[in-house]
């Protein structure tokens, strides 16, 4: 896990946006336990309460449940609402994407040229 403690964004959100992410990805599994609170912040070298502020963060969405004495696990997640949520995330991408080309002076065929670009290069991996 990467933390930039230089970023506009506070660490407990760059925590949650993580492992949402990587629950969203499948890469951590419904009923997995999320790391400790207490290793994490170790791990990361930050405060307890930080990490403890992410976990609750992803607890009001959702997205995971806390056990008295055990930690937080990754709740079953619903095939259309995690659809709505990975639609989400794409939007504000492509609109942060579409910002970006505006203040570089691309036209909407050089934005989307790349958009498809991308999209085929992904495809080859």
């Amino acid at each position: 896990m990467k933390i930039l403690q230089n970023s506009n964004i506070p660490i407990y959100k760059q925590i949650a946006e993580q492992l949402k992410g990587d629950i969203l990805a499948g890469k951590i599994k419904e009923g997995e336990y999320l790391p400790s609170i207490r290793g994490l912040a170790q791990e990361l070298r930050i405060s307890v309460i930080t990490t403890m502020k992410a976990y609750e963060e992803l607890a009001s969405e959702g997205l995971v449940t806390p056990v008295q004495g055990k930690g937080f696990y990754v709740n079953a997640q619903d095939s259309e609402l995690l659809r709505e949520q990975h639609m989400r995330r794409i939007e504000s991408s492509l609109t942060e994407a579409i910002t970006a080309a505006r203040i570089a002076g691309l036209s909407d065929k050089e934005l989307m040229n790349t958009l498809k670009m991308l999209i085929e290069l992904s495809e080859d991996n």
